[in-house]
């Protein structure tokens, strides 16, 4: 955060709390509840369209690689913000039901890449289609003053968080 949004946020610290404030916030928070439990919920919905015993996390390892390309393990882990052991073990599932391949890496020889196959590109990109379709029919009827609105609400808090 620059030292002008330090500034700023010191400024806001001093002034006194408006309980309509909290009332929004709380009704923000809640409404965030909402949404994390639907894209949760779509989440399973994309790993069963893609395989019926793909899990949420084995999906969203997958559609990373699909979207980065190659990566190592720990620098996927990384992305993930997971830990390794999870990113592991979902590998090996990915690697059984055929949506994952190992490259070596030709800069290091002990080391290897994670690469999605082109089963699963082809999966990941179908579910992902979908569900792109369906939110730019449900964001269209907001109409483009709207949608801007929501993209810098977003990225606003994005940048606090």
């Amino acid at each position: 955060m620059s030292e002008t949004g330090r500034a700023a946020q010191g400024d806001l610290a001093s002034r006194p709390v408006d309980p309509r404030t909290d009332e929004a916030i709380a009704e923000v928070e809640e409404q965030f509840t909402i949404l994390f439990n639907r894209v949760s919920a779509g989440m399973r919905d994309r790993a069963a369209r893609v395989h019926p015993d793909l899990q949420p996390v084995g999906f969203k390892l997958l559609s990373t690689l699909v979207r980065t390309g190659p990566v190592h393990a720990g620098a996927l882990a990384g992305m993930l913000l997971t830990d390794k052991s999870v990113v592991s073990r979902q590998v090996r599932i990915l690697e059984e039901l055929g949506f994952v391949d190992r490259q070596t890496d030709p800069s290091d020889r002990r080391a290897s890449f994670l690469v999605a196959t082109p089963a699963a590109i082809e999966k990941v990109n179908e579910a992902r289609a979908a569900d792109q379709a369906q939110l730019y029919r449900n964001l269209r009827q907001w109409g483009a003053p709207d949608v801007e609105r929501l993209g810098e609400l977003l990225a606003r808090l994005n940048d606090l968080v």
